[in-house]
Parts: C-alpha cells; structure tokens; sequence
C-alpha cells in the first residue's frame, strides 16, 4: 500500500458520519447510488444499515474511487459490561455470527487489517439487531462487541484485494434497550470519536 493512500471510509449512516462530513471538511459529490462525500484525502461512503447495503457500498467505493485501503467505522454495541460506552476499538477479528459455515455450521469469520498500538476486541456482525441482554450475552461467548456492517465490509474488500481496516466506538450495553439511548449516545460519543481517528488512526496510513 502506498503512503498517505486515499482512505476509503464506509459508515453506516450520516449520524454516525456527521463529524467527518463537516470538520475535516468533505464536499457531497453523489447521491446516488450512495451518498458520498469527498476530498483529496478521502473519500466517504454512507452505506446504510445492514450487511447487504454495506457490502455494495464497500464494492462501489472501491470500484469507483480506488482507496488505498477502506476503513469501516462507526457505533457498535458491547455485550457484556466490560466495554464502557464511548470506548474506542480496534477490531481484530470478526464473527459473521448468523451466517454458520455450510460444511462445519460454525459462523463464517473475516480478518480485517491489524494495526499496532490500539485497543482491541473481537466483533460479531449480523444483520438483526441485538438489543436484549439475553441475546448479547450469548453472543458475548464470542465477541466483545457486535454490530450490523463490518464482516460484509471486509467481505466485500477481500474480494477486490483492498486492505480493510475496522474501528468501532461502543454506543449501548446490556444496559440500554431504547433506540433512543444509542441515538443519543451516537450524539455524544461521535466527537470524540472522529477526533480519534483523525489524530490516532489517519497517520498509520
């Protein structure tokens, strides 16, 4: 990968990317089929929720653009109390947790670039949401933390050979169970995330 490359940024929804969009700042150039916002640094791709939208993103990002490498990032839910709200997390492997392989039923896991010096944890990605703390505590026996987008974002990248990075920042626990709460958290914590990556994660590229 060449250095300072143009980074690819998949994020779920304009929430989450607000802070990009207007701080660094990008210039919207398509609606359609995505929203993308751009500059001569980067590129940033609004996928939608779920793993089908993120998988065409990440596809259209990389076909139309050429990223040196793509980056998806944003909320995740923790599933269990170890992961406090608006930590950040460098995601080093991940659980497609409902999507069992055919021959072994195990999930299907993806591999995302590893990176040095940041907080890590394991994510579980499907395309239902796990709000309950019955269903997070099952997933927690695999991943600290779950979410809707990243395993078909890494999918998506290692299919067309772009190196796929993933970093997530924790939006609701077993503790919260309104849709209200993680909105309102995506709100707090989405600051001090995007000052995170933009002074911690960027200059690794």
């Amino acid at each position: 990968m060449q250095k300072h490359p143009l980074i690819g940024l998949v994020m779920a929804t304009m929430l989450e990317a607000k802070p990009f969009v207007t701080h660094i700042p990008l210039n919207k150039i398509n609606q359609k089929p995505f929203p993308v916002f751009k500059n001569n640094n980067m590129v940033l791709i609004i996928s939608g929720i779920g793993k089908a939208n993120a998988a065409m993103a990440a596809f259209h990002c990389c076909k139309e653009f050429s990223p040196g490498i793509i980056v998806n990032a944003g909320a995740a839910g923790a599933t269990d109390h170890s992961s406090p709200l608006g930590e950040f997390y460098h995601i080093t492997k991940i659980i497609e947790y409902d999507r069992p392989d055919l021959r072994s039923g195990d999930p299907e896991i993806h591999s995302p670039r590893i990176m040095d010096d940041f907080q890590t944890a394991t994510l579980a990605t499907q395309d239902k949401a796990v709000i309950f703390s019955d269903k997070r505590k099952k997933i927690s026996e695999v991943a600290e933390l779950v979410d809707m987008e990243a395993a078909s974002v890494v999918q998506a990248c290692k299919k067309l050979n772009v190196p796929c990075a993933v970093f997530k920042y924790v939006t609701d626990t077993p503790a919260h169970t309104d849709d209200r709460d993680i909105v309102n958290h995506i709100r707090q914590f989405r600051e001090p995330f995007y000052d995170f990556f933009i002074n911690s994660v960027v200059p690794m590229f």
